[in-house]
């Protein structure tokens, strides 16, 4: 049985629905229903599913890790995701993107040239991923430092990625089984204020 966990965090309300000790999928609006809508909306019609009475450890560390991403902070975990459901190069774009620290961004060209596809393939994922805020699509962005798009539009992208910048100056290079990206300190979107709010208003 799917079990669905809820609970607002400052102005957020966080939900996770977990089966079998794994995350299933999450979500993060302005209201409950909200959040229950974007849950029931990635579970199966055929899925069995309850909200749970009483939030369990696994549930209530879910929940607060998803606040404390909201505000910026920095956390740890080690979470299964259940995947299953969703394709190998979803799995292994998803995957690349977890890497990504915070305080940091990297572009869509940079995770195609290390999980394969294009940047527009490895947008397309990102539309789709049912893990955010954990696993981090906000911190992916066009090779020009814009913004590109999110879930949750270009204006919670940006405010989540404001908190998240711990005023890094140095691009690195992120390592993982022999394929490498570039990773770039949030500092310089800024210099893109701009454009966002006229992005924003369209």
């Amino acid at each position: 049985m799917i079990e669905l966990y809820f609970k607002k965090l400052e102005e957020f309300w966080c939900g996770t629905a977990l089966k079998d000790s794994k995350i299933l999928t999450t979500a993060f609006g302005p209201s409950k229903e909200n959040v229950f809508e974007s849950l029931t909306r990635e579970l199966s019609q055929n899925s069995h599913y309850h909200v749970a009475r009483e939030r369990n450890s696994l549930g209530e560390e879910v929940l607060n890790v998803i606040g404390y991403m909201l505000q910026g902070r920095d956390v740890s975990f080690n979470f299964e995701f259940n995947m299953t459901r969703l394709s190998d190069y979803s799995q292994k774009v998803l995957g690349w993107t977890s890497l990504i620290p915070t305080g940091y961004v990297g572009t869509y060209g940079a995770l195609a040239s290390v999980a394969g596809g294009s940047p527009r393939s490895v947008g397309q994922v990102m539309a789709i991923n049912p893990f955010a805020p954990i696993i981090p699509c906000h911190r992916v962005v066009a090779a020009d430092m814009t913004l590109r798009g999110y879930g949750g539009g270009l204006k919670m992208k940006w405010w989540i990625l404001q908190k998240e910048d711990r005023n890094y100056k140095e691009s690195f290079e992120l390592s993982n089984n022999g394929k490498t990206m570039k990773l770039y300190p949030i500092c310089l979107l800024r210099i893109r204020d701009v454009e966002l709010a006229q992005q924003q208003s369209a």
